[in-house]
């Protein structure tokens, strides 16, 4: 029997549009361009919440379930949801699961990263891997993270960045700007290779990225850069709500 996928309606900004677009392609696109290095930054980025049997754990941007698959492979007595807002990346999601046979403990809803299908403090904690960045409301999304993991409760977020310090840092920044728009471009469209290469530009650097999370009700605990800086994560915990908007079901 197939998963079941929560197909609720939800308002979804133009980024869920355009990984519809390239969604038979996204993982493919990601060993690519990270060059086989991304399964390892993943792997970081579960071990970072310290997951213990019988938690709960939403993956926002969850895309093809990639990170949730892993994180329910590492930790057996651990059930995930994950949220995406591209129909076509839930639907792939939802098949990899079932190969997987992990239907039972992998649940995917559609759902936009600033209004959370979820109640609050709903989970014990939470991940999001490259999504971060396709955010128009960074500030309202890393809100919605307080406000549905319990006080207590990691949250990591893995998240392209560059870097602007040290002797290799023109390499990073070379990788970040140039290798890695072009190595998207031959995986997907003209339009998404532009998007790529303008969102990498435009997040905002770690020691920036650290404030929003603390103004979002974060505590941040650390913040790790993988190879040369053009990757960095981020590991926080949660304080509760700022303003508690209660479920949104």
């Amino acid at each position: 029997m197939k998963q079941q996928v929560d197909m609720k309606q939800v308002e979804m900004d133009g980024s869920g549009a355009m990984f519809d677009a390239i969604a038979e392609r996204y993982d493919g696109l990601n060993r690519v361009i990270s060059l086989g290095m991304d399964q390892s930054w993943r792997r970081r980025t579960v071990r970072a919440l310290r997951l213990e049997a019988g938690q709960r754990v939403l993956d926002v941007a969850t895309g093809t379930a990639d990170l949730a698959i892993m994180a329910a492979r590492m930790h057996e007595g651990v059930d995930f949801v994950g949220v995406d807002p591209s129909p076509k990346m839930v639907a792939i999601g939802a098949e990899k699961i079932e190969r997987a046979k992990l239907g039972g403990r992998v649940v995917l809803r559609l759902g936009d990263a600033c209004a959370l299908p979820a109640a609050t403090a709903s989970f014990d904690a939470a991940m999001m891997a490259f999504g971060i960045r396709n955010v128009v409301d960074r500030p309202r999304a890393l809100e919605e993270l307080a406000r549905v993991v319990r006080p207590g409760g990691r949250i990591a977020i893995l998240e392209a960045s560059q870097a602007s310090r040290g002797f290799l840092a023109p390499l990073a920044r070379f990788h970040a700007r140039v290798v890695v728009p072009r190595l998207a471009s031959l995986f997907s469209s003209r339009e998404a290779y532009e998007y790529l290469e303008t969102s990498i530009r435009a997040f905002p650097p770690p020691a920036a990225f650290r404030v929003m999370l603390e103004n979002a009700g974060l505590l941040v605990e650390r913040t790790d850069s993988f190879t040369l800086g053009v990757v960095s994560l981020y590991v926080a915990i949660s304080r509760g709500p700022i303003i508690s908007r209660g479920p949104i079901e």
